[in-house]
């Protein structure tokens, strides 16, 4: 096997620099999705409290390196469900990404191209005029190629032409479907 260098002891190929690519691209990854939200700063407690632990356990304390331990053993247990959205969020971003996803694959064996419909924002624009004269706040969210799916699936469906009364009976202040958002794909 051909080696690039040598560094003291170890012996680097074209395999070791690969591998230490897609390492720090998959935590770059990783370190985007959780970044800004309360995972990081659970990580990064983890991350104290495990090095805390090898501290305690390289110098000997027996007590505490047993608690410690205790709580190193069910620290993957934890991770996966303290992590629960994130992860969530990740595999939703890599099965996204993948060449060969379900949208993409069978597309073309079960339907002709669609023609994209174009969205008039005329009553759109109207409805927001009027949700502002009576200072009724609405967030409005316009889905076109983003996979908003995880968030539309909490709410209700309807499937209907968009109108300056649909948005406005949406966004009423005492209706029981009000949320203060909506999004049309």
């Amino acid at each position: 096997m051909t080696y690039l260098f040598y560094i003291g002891f170890l012996e680097v190929n074209w395999n070791d620099i690969i591998d230490i690519l897609l390492v720090s691209v998959l935590l770059y990854q990783v370190y985007k999705l959780m970044r800004g939200s309360v995972a990081l700063s659970i990580f990064f407690g983890f991350l104290t409290l495990y090095l805390f632990y090898l501290v305690v356990r390289a110098a000997q304390m027996e007590l505490l390196t047993a608690i410690l331990g205790q709580f190193m053993g069910v620290g993957v247990l934890a991770m996966i469900i303290l992590f629960q959205q994130e992860i969530r969020k990740f595999l939703l971003l890599v099965g996204k990404t993948t060449a060969i996803n379900r949208d993409n694959l069978f597309k073309p064996f079960w339907r002709k191209k669609e023609e994209q419909e174009r969205l008039n924002l005329t009553p759109i624009i109207d409805a927001a005029k009027s949700l502002s004269g009576s200072n009724t706040g609405a967030l409005i969210v316009f889905s076109k190629n983003s996979p908003l799916k995880f968030y539309a699936e909490s709410g209700d469906e309807i499937d209907s032409t968009v109108s300056k009364r649909l948005l406005l009976s949406i966004f009423n202040k005492y209706s029981h479907m009000n949320d203060g958002e909506v999004i049309l794909y």
